[in-house]
């Protein structure tokens, strides 16, 4: 089979690595893609929104399977995009439909979702222009800390959590001014919920679903979770505080209505359903959804996998998922991410990296990378993920710091504290 997966960063070329290990795969091609993904797949030069484009490849190479890798594609609608094309709507597709992507291109329409269909989560307020002084009453009716999340798309960077009312009142009024774009011109107000925070990861056909590895990424660009949010900086997996009592609880009290109810709204939903949880006291809660895999949690979740991940995408996309197992290995595999100088804000592209082809014990996966004239150059914020396996977390943190220690370009940071948090539990 021939295989198609859309986006190119981190995420990308960890799905690319794995499902070129299937027995099934034939050809493999990436839409961008990275200087990483060139090196598996062979790379095409479209946009990931460029829908018409696409579709005429996924004729000319006779690509049987498409997966979409990152969230706008889907919140656009290439699912709804392929299913009216005559000519692509036998294509097997990766990802829910226009309507199912609003869990993650809507914080107002996922919270609906909530609480209609029985899923823990915090109490929260939808606030426009129109009713800004109704927000900020909202504001002073909520404990600090105050959560402000823009309602649509902003790369992992509309969520801004303060202790202070003045400045959450202040920051209400920047987001619906614009400070996100159209992405703010609707702010969700949350109650902060406290706990420990995890992401749960579910690979559905709309019925059946099947259950991925969890993981803890880390957010903040700052070593202890200081400095402002970002893509994410790292990874962990398996979550040492989600023991099998706490899943259970994940899959009874959210997963199963997440998918019931999607369900129940006649949703096509095929594909990931990454979750955020909060677990206190071991009860979760959820934070939001996005319907895609994480990035960099892919880094540390897929390697844990041991059976065909390409088997499964294509049972799901088939909605025959019912009979399909998945199988996960012991070991904890975590990734830590290596940024540009500068960034969540501005940062230089076009910087030669050097070391990748020393590094070994590990897997190091391309982000914001590019080829040209025979060299690596840097082409984004978060550069590359160095990813490793290992019997304990601080076993595979010395292999993912080990390979980072070899690789280079100008300005290139990374925290030094992932995982450290949770060297305290048993793993």
């Amino acid at each position: 089979m021939n295989v198609l997966v859309i986006g190119s960063g981190g995420r990308e070329h960890t799905l690319i690595w794995k499902i070129k290990q299937s027995p099934l795969c034939d050809q493999i091609y990436a839409t961008p893609g990275n200087a990483g993904t060139q090196d598996l797949a062979i790379n095409l030069p479209y946009g990931v929104n460029d829908f018409e484009r696409i579709g005429q490849a996924v004729i000319e190479h006779n690509i049987e399977l498409v997966v979409v890798g990152p969230e706008e594609p889907l919140v656009k609608g290439i699912r709804n995009y392929f299913t009216s094309t005559p000519a692509l709507q036998h294509i097997l597709l990766v990802g829910p439909d226009e309507t199912g992507a609003r869990l993650e291109g809507s914080k107002d329409f996922s919270k609906e979702f909530m609480i209609k269909h029985g899923v823990p989560t915090a109490g929260a307020k939808a606030v426009t222009k129109d009713n800004i002084e109704e927000g900020k009453a909202f504001l002073r009716t909520v404990e600090a800390p105050y959560v402000l999340k823009a309602d649509g798309l902003a790369a992992g960077k509309g969520v801004i959590i303060t202790e202070d009312l003045s400045e959450a009142e202040n920051t209400l009024d920047e987001m619906l001014a614009g400070k996100f774009g159209d992405a703010s011109s609707k702010v969700l107000i949350e109650e902060y919920l406290h706990g420990i925070e995890l992401s749960v990861f579910v690979l559905t056909d709309g019925k059946d679903y099947l259950i991925l590895p969890e993981a803890k990424d880390y957010k903040r660009i700052g070593e202890g979770d200081t400095g402002p949010n970002t893509g994410g900086m790292g990874a962990v997996s398996p979550v040492p505080f989600a023991d099998a009592a706490f899943m259970k609880n994940v899959e009874e009290k959210v997963i199963k209505p997440t998918v019931l109810g999607l369900h129940k709204d006649k949703i096509d939903y095929v594909g990931f359903i990454f979750i955020g949880l909060m677990n206190k006291d071991g009860e979760p809660n959820v934070i939001e959804y996005n319907v895609r895999m994480g990035d960099p949690e892919t880094e540390a979740v897929l390697p844990r996998i041991k059976s065909d991940l390409l088997q499964h995408l294509i049972a799901a996309a088939k909605k025959e998922l019912k009979n399909e197992r998945i199988e996960i290995g012991t070991e904890t595999a975590t990734t830590v991410v290596a940024v540009s100088e500068g960034y969540p804000d501005a940062y230089p592209k076009g910087l030669e990296i050097t070391g990748l082809g020393d590094t070994n014990d590990g897997i190091v996966f391309h982000a914001g990378t590019k080829m040209e004239s025979g060299k690596i150059l840097t082409n984004g914020g978060r550069v590359i993920a160095s990813t490793a396996l290992g019997s304990s977390i601080q076993e595979a943190l010395d292999k993912s710091y080990a390979n980072l220690e070899k690789i280079n370009w100008k300005g290139m940071n990374y925290r030094k504290d992932i995982g450290q948090d949770l060297l305290t539990y048993k793993s």
